[in-house]
């Protein structure tokens, strides 16, 4: 094999410590502007966040690496990431306070009912995207919830509306309503059939 072959694949065309921390300036860039840019752009995708997150891994990826196109480089890189990803996960776990610095708190969108607009204006949350993410938790309007949390990981939580004691009382005279038709067409069908017999 040619030696200039293995040359270009693995020897390196940056120092070492460059390679180490582009990776580091570039991870940290990225985690203070995805924190500025709000909660939606972590979870509540529309088609251009989407967008702007696949063409961001691209747009950063000459910074990460430089010049330098060799697997020993991308190794370093990949590695300097991913050791650095679980250094600042594994401090941020241990240190709350630093955690809701970094990961913002939770938003109350909805509360007792009411959809909190100036909420959703900040977060650039419209209502329907509200609505499609209720519809995905098994609620077929905004109406059934009571409360709704964009969470700081950028996920919606919902929770449905207790019914009034006179919608409880209402649902359970519907039910011995039904099972009183269901006896009474059993009995109906038992009539006729000693009817039957008889005749």
């Amino acid at each position: 094999m040619d030696p200039k072959m293995w040359q270009d694949m693995f020897a390196l065309g940056l120092p070492i410590l460059e390679k180490i921390i582009r990776p580091i300036i570039v991870y940290f860039t990225l985690i203070i502007g995805l924190r500025l840019a709000g909660k939606r752009e972590l979870a509540q995708l529309n088609p251009f966040d989407l967008v702007v997150l696949l063409t961001l891994s691209n747009t950063v990826q000459n910074a990460i690496i430089g010049d330098d196109n060799t697997i020993t480089g991308g190794v370093i890189g990949a590695a300097t990431l991913l050791l650095l990803n679980y250094l600042v996960v594994r401090f941020i776990y241990k240190n709350g306070s630093i955690e809701k610095i970094v990961e913002g708190t939770e938003d109350v969108l909805i509360d007792n009912g009411v959809i909190q607009t100036q909420l959703l204006e900040r977060e650039l949350i419209p209502v329907t995207e509200l609505e499609i993410a209720a519809h995905k938790q098994g609620f077929s309007t905004l109406n059934e919830v009571d409360r709704a949390v964009l969470e700081p990981g950028g996920g919606i939580t919902f929770l449905r509306k207790e019914p009034v004691p006179e919608e409880q009382r209402h649902a359970e005279l519907l039910t011995r309503l039904d099972t009183l038709n269901t006896e009474l067409t059993a009995l109906r069908a038992e009539l006729q059939t000693l009817r039957s017999a008889h005749e």
